[in-house]
């Protein structure tokens, strides 16, 4: 079965970077779409960042681009999600997970991570 376990997690100052990872065993990483979804409190589950399989095709939400970039190393089975500039707004558990199609609603993944939680705070 699948398993996705996320890290690289923390606190951070508003302004500064951080880089998440996300790591898939049980299955071939290629077969998947890799989405990132945040968390924050009270709030509703909401997609960030989704790569196609081969790295080639990326999309964010609006919010976040140009500040954060997702990428993955095949050879690897891992995506990542490099963040700068975080600002208070982007505190929140951070999950990735998998899918077969280039979707932002969290009912097309199927995997889902744990979760790593990201704290902004001066």
């Amino acid at each position: 079965q699948v398993q996705l376990v996320e890290s690289g997690g923390g606190s951070v100052q508003p302004g500064g970077s951080l880089r998440l990872s996300c790591r898939l065993s049980g299955d071939t990483f290629t077969r998947y779409n890799m989405g990132w979804f945040r968390r924050a409190p009270e709030k509703e589950r909401e997609f960030v960042a989704i790569i196609d399989w081969r790295g080639a095709t990326t999309h964010y939400t609006d919010s976040v681009k140009g500040r954060f970039t997702v990428s993955r190393e095949n050879d690897k089975n891992t995506v990542y999600l490099e963040m700068n500039s975080l600002k208070f707004e982007d505190a929140a558990v951070y999950y990735c997970a998998t899918t077969r199609g280039f979707s932002t609603a969290a009912r097309d993944y199927s995997n889902w991570g744990q979760g790593t939680q990201v704290i902004v705070s001066s």
